[in-house]
């Protein structure tokens, strides 16, 4: 079985993908530092309006735009799939890390902060999406029954 990411068979911007993830990463360590469960609940609400919504609506998603076009980065389209399943991981990060703040769980919250910054740096750095390697593993675990 060839690695590979969940196809959508439609593309989208993966610029806008990036910035998407800059902002995550800076709210994500401002968060960390303040230990303020707004800022997760900010994160995890425009998570939830790009997945299940219309990301025209999001907040992070408005500033990617206007970075974009500010500093006139190009387009790259890449899998929409990829970046979708990306995004229901960082939601499921954001809400492990808004329960264990809230619990009180600070180690626990901060391990899992940790992880999701460095998965955040691998995509923003590298164009690396560890989602894509998660599913890879899940596929050969999980066959596709046909």
């Amino acid at each position: 079985m060839a690695q590979s990411c969940p196809l959508a068979f439609r593309q989208i911007d993966g610029t806008i993908a990036r910035l998407n993830a800059l902002s995550v990463f800076l709210l994500l360590l401002l968060s960390v530092f303040t230990t303020n469960p707004f800022i997760l609940l900010f994160l995890g609400l425009d998570f939830m309006i790009r997945l299940y919504g219309n990301k025209r609506f999001s907040p992070i998603y408005q500033i990617s735009i206007a970075l974009q076009r500010i500093f006139g980065f190009k387009a790259e389209m890449v899998d929409a799939g990829a970046k979708r399943l990306a995004a229901h991981f960082g939601l499921f990060f954001v809400l492990a890390l808004l329960a264990t703040n809230l619990a009180g769980l600070t180690i626990l919250m901060y391990s899992a902060a940790a992880v999701f910054l460095f998965c955040l740096s691998l995509e923003l750095l590298f164009g690396y999406c560890i989602g894509c390697k998660i599913y890879f593993i899940y596929r050969k675990l999980v066959p596709e029954r046909q």
